[in-house]
C-alpha cells in the first residue's frame, strides 16, 4: 500500500499480475485449511458418537499395584457398598478402554479347518457387567449362584459374527482341554482405538490374574465426595500406596487427543491463513480502486449507477477466488483422503463441504473489497477526474 507511485499507476504502467497470483496462492492454502478443518471435525465427531457398548459416566478405575490390594478386594468392596459411596463394584483383567490380552488356541463346532483365531480376554468378576453396564443382545449376564457358572464365558457381537454361530448361547467353545459354554451375547465394547473395527472378544469369569477394579459412583453422591471417601477407604487397607484413579470417560476421550491437537492446529492455521489473504485482498482492492479512479470519475459523470460501480470492482476479486477453489478442493480432497485411510472406521469427504466454502469464501472475500469499491464508487467525479 506504502510502495506504490501514484503517477505510475494513473498511467497505467504497473501491473497487478503478480498480486493476483499471490491471493490465489493465498486462498488456495486457506481453502484447503478451511475444508481440512471441517472434515477432522466431522471425522473425530462420528468416532465420539459410536456406541461404545457400556456406560462411561460415574464410573473409575484403580489399579490393584500391591498384593494386599487384591488379598482384600472382598473386603473393599463390601465396605464401598454398605458406606453408599459406590453403587457397583468388579474387579477385571485389564481395563474397560484397553486390551490387556490376545490369545488363540480356541476351537467350536464348525470352525473352519485351518482358521487361526484370535481372541481378547478379559478374566472378570461376575458383577462386572452390571458395574460396566453391559447391554445384552441374546443370554444372560454370569450368575455366581449357578455353579456351572464357573466354565461360562461371555462374547461381544462381533465374535458371534467371527465364529460363524447363529444360535451362539450354549455353544461349547474349546480352549487348549478347557471346555466353556457361552451364556450370553453383549453389544461390542469399544475397548481400543475407535476408529478401528472390535476385536472378537470374551469375557471369563475368575478370581485369578485381576489387576484392575471398577467402581461405579453413587449417582445420588457428588464426585468429589464419593472419591474422597473410597480413598480413605482404599488408604485403611493398603495405607503405603498413595490412592489413584482415573476416570473411565477420561481415559476413553484420551483416544481422541491426536486427532484433537490435529484439528486445533488446523483450526488456528486455517484462521492465520484466512487473515492473511483478507489483508493482500483488501491491499489488492485499495490497489486497484486507486489505479482506476479516473476511470470511475468518468463512469458516474455518464450515469453509471453505485451498483455497477461496485459490481465492476469486486468481480474480479471473486474470480480470484472462483480460481483459487478450483485450485483448492482437489488438493484437499487428495490430501483428506489420504489422512482418513489411517482409520478403518471413517468418513467419506462429503460433498456438500466445498459449496459451502465457497459460498463462505465469496462472502467474506465480498465484504473486505466491498468497503474500498463502495469508497472508490462514492468518491466526488471532481475529485476523480482533478489533473495530476
Amino acid at each position: 500500500l506504502s510502495a506504490f507511485k501514484p503517477v505510475k499507476i494513473l498511467k497505467g504502467r504497473m501491473s497487478s499480475l503478480p498480486r493476483k497470483v499471490l491471493v490465489v496462492l493465498q486462498f488456495t492454502v486457506s481453502v484447503s485449511l478451511i475444508v481440512g478443518t471441517i472434515v477432522i471435525y466431522q471425522q473425530i465427531q462420528f468416532a465420539k458418537n459410536r456406541p461404545v457398548g457400556y456406560s462411561r459416566e460415574g464410573l473409575i478405575k484403580v489399579f490393584m499395584v500391591t498384593p494386599d490390594l487384591f488379598q482384600r478386594s472382598k473386603a473393599i468392596e463390601s465396605e464401598l457398598l454398605q458406606s453408599g459411596l459406590a453403587e457397583n463394584f468388579a474387579i477385571s483383567s485389564g481395563p474397560a478402554t484397553d486390551v490387556w490380552s490376545n490369545n488363540s488356541g480356541f476351537s467350536w463346532e464348525g470352525m473352519p479347518e485351518g482358521m487361526e483365531n484370535n481372541f481378547s480376554m478379559n478374566w472378570v468378576s461376575a458383577t462386572y457387567g452390571k458395574t460396566v453396564g453391559w447391554q445384552f443382545t441374546r443370554g444372560r449376564d454370569f450368575d455366581e449362584k449357578i455353579a456351572s457358572d464357573s466354565t461360562a464365558i461371555v462374547i461381544n457381537s462381533t465374535a458371534v459374527k467371527y465364529m460363524g454361530l447363529s444360535d451362539p448361547v450354549d455353544h461349547i467353545i474349546k480352549w487348549h482341554d478347557d471346555r466353556y459354554h457361552i451364556v450370553g451375547v453383549i453389544e461390542d465394547m469399544i475397548m481400543q482405538s475407535p476408529y478401528r473395527p472390535v476385536m472378537p472378544t470374551i469375557f471369563r469369569l475368575s478370581d485369578k490374574n485381576q489387576y484392575t477394579t471398577n467402581i461405579r459412583l453413587n449417582p445420588s453422591l457428588g464426585p468429589q465426595e464419593a472419591i474422597a471417601g473410597i480413598g480413605s477407604i482404599y488408604h485403611k487397607y493398603n495405607p503405603s500406596v498413595p490412592f489413584e484413579f482415573s476416570f473411565v470417560d477420561d481415559d476413553y476421550n484420551q483416544k481422541f487427543a491426536s486427532e484433537l491437537r490435529v484439528g486445533k492446529l488446523a483450526t488456528i492455521f486455517s484462521s492465520l491463513a484466512i487473515l492473511i489473504s483478507l489483508l493482500g485482498l483488501f491491499g489488492l482492492s485499495s490497489f486497484i480502486a486507486e489505479q482506476r479512479t479516473k476511470e470511475i470519475g468518468i463512469r458516474k459523470v455518464v450515469g453509471a449507477s453505485l451498483l455497477q460501480l461496485w459490481s465492476m470492482l469486486t468481480k474480479s476479486f471473486v474470480w480470484l477466488v472462483a480460481i483459487s477453489c478450483l485450485f483448492a478442493f482437489p488438493v484437499a480432497w487428495y490430501v483428506l483422503s489420504t489422512w482418513l485411510t489411517r482409520f478403518e472406521y471413517r468418513i467419506e469427504v462429503s460433498l456438500w463441504i466445498f459449496p459451502l466454502v465457497i459460498m463462505g469464501t465469496l462472502i467474506v472475500t465480498l465484504l473486505t473489497v466491498s468497503y474500498q469499491a463502495l469508497r472508490a464508487a462514492m468518491l466526488n467525479p471532481v475529485e476523480s477526474l482533478k489533473s495530476q
